[in-house]
């Protein structure tokens, strides 16, 4: 497993849609079962086996003891994420040295005050425009066959581009808009999902709720929107 992802994000990934409920549209049911609230439970908390030989080092870098590794993993998203929204690293740049080892901190004590006051000044800088969402979206990919000479670990495909606000000046940027213009094949429609659907934090997320308002209440820690492919059937 990538530990540099988030950690809802693996689980998303692993898990698929389990424990959630779907229409025969293959659309999130609000009305779950006793059946369905039994199998969430059933399927959590996520139980992981860690282990602490062998380590693959030529998929993964190896953490270190002091977590330097894992410190310097998030900030560098948290870069990346900022310039994608604004076009420039200007504004993560602007942060001190102070101001982002208390965003490290925060995030490591799960410190949820003292995180938003240092991510407000990432999301909405004074006289900053908003250029792009941060999005990201997670494929899974076929697992190599048991007579493979090379194991292959994570069995995925990230894809990115920069996603605009707006379609136009009327019409603001919806995940299903987005999704169909990414991926055109698995998303045909920018209405309904058909053939696949878009998990994010555990959830099944409507494709007409807007990017913009998507990435401001639910991007991870780091300002991105990390989000699973699932597909359906």
């Amino acid at each position: 497993m990538k530990w540099h992802l988030p950690a809802g994000l693996l689980y998303d990934l692993y898990s698929g849609t389990s424990g959630h409920s779907q229409d025969n549209n293959g659309k999130g049911n609000n009305h779950s079962t006793l059946e369905d609230e039994d199998r969430v439970a059933e399927s959590l908390p996520w139980k992981l086996t860690l282990h602490f030989t062998n380590w693959p080092s030529e998929q993964l870098t190896k953490l270190d003891s002091e977590g330097k590794v894992l410190q310097d993993a998030f900030m560098n998203s948290v870069k990346e994420a900022s310039h994608v929204r604004h076009d420039s690293g200007q504004v993560v740049m602007s942060l001190g040295k102070d101001e982002s080892i208390q965003l490290w901190t925060a995030v490591e004590k799960n410190d949820l005050h003292l995180f938003n006051a240092m991510n407000k000044k990432l999301l909405r800088p004074p006289g900053v425009a908003l250029r792009h969402i941060p999005l990201k979206v997670y494929l899974p990919s076929a697992a190599p066959s048991a007579s493979a000479s090379t194991p292959s670990f994570g069995h995925m495909k990230v894809v990115q581009s920069l996603i605009a606000p707006n379609v136009s000046s009327r019409q603001p940027q919806t995940l299903g808009t987005a999704l169909n213009s990414l991926l055109p094949t698995l998303f045909p429609s920018r209405r309904s999902p058909l053939l696949a659907l878009p998990v994010l934090h555990g959830a099944i997320v409507p494709l007409g709720v807007s990017l913009e308002e998507l990435a401001e209440f639910s991007a991870y820690a780091d300002g991105f929107l990390h989000i699973a492919v699932v597909m359906m059937g």
